[in-house]
């Protein structure tokens, strides 16, 4: 077992999951990878079998049903204190974000309890379809404002937790669902003065497969800012 746990959720990924893994695998040395397949109908999981063949850092935990994005990380969260890892590092599967900065998060865990890759930051870019682009964009800027942190990204995935300086933080503490979970993780790490850091990342749209951000996530996650809003 090695010291830092790389994670990532599935839900039809099968077009993608093995270059993922071969990336991951080619770009960073020292590492595990938990994959949580929710079942995928599309037979990802079957997949993932196969390569744990070939890749023997790879764990895999595959669920009975489609279970939702934050229940996942908060399986991996728990899993990875459980098994006394000491970095997390989280991202999509879908090739949207770039294994080969992976090493940058770990290295900055070094000194940070939390790090947080950015699209918004100075050298960070943003390669969506230009009506999500602007929903992002705008969307960010106004959780920064309504939330008052320091942070100029809140809703990527592409982040890394140092388990060891986080004793008093956990994501069971996080009780927004879907994508407003990530949202309300950044909220209580910094409620919690805890230090977070920020890492310049360049966001690709997925090329294989189909985004499966539902369009009511706008929504609720509008609807989680308020209360978030009211609680501070």
């Amino acid at each position: 077992m090695h010291s830092t746990l790389v994670f990532t959720a599935t839900y039809n990924e099968v077009e993608n999951i093995e270059k993922y893994l071969f990336l991951t695998n080619k770009h960073n040395k020292n590492i595990d990878i938990l994959v949580v397949d929710d079942n995928s109908p599309d037979k990802t999981a079957i997949k993932l079998l196969k390569l744990k063949k070939k890749y023997k850092n790879l764990i895999v935990k595959i669920r009975e049903k489609k279970l939702g994005l934050d229940t996942a990380h908060k399986l991996a969260y728990n899993f990875a204190i459980r098994k006394k890892y000491k970095k997390l590092i989280t991202m999509d599967a879908d090739l949207s974000h770039d294994p080969k900065i992976i090493s940058k998060f770990i290295k900055k865990l070094d000194k940070f309890e939390f790090v947080i890759g950015s699209r918004y930051m100075p050298g960070g870019k943003n390669e969506m379809a230009f009506h999500r682009l602007l929903l992002s964009y705008f969307g960010n800027k106004f959780i920064k404002n309504i939330l008052n942190t320091k942070c100029t990204e809140f809703t990527s995935s592409y982040r890394g937790f140092n388990l060891n300086k986080l004793l008093k933080f956990n994501l069971s503490l996080v009780k927004s669902k879907g994508y407003s979970f990530f949202m309300e993780t950044i909220y209580l790490i910094n409620k919690n003065k805890f230090k977070i850091s920020e890492i310049p990342i360049r966001f690709q749209s997925r090329k294989n497969g189909k985004s499966k951000i539902p369009k009511i996530e706008i929504f609720r996650t509008l609807k989680n800012l308020i209360i978030l809003y009211l609680k501070n």
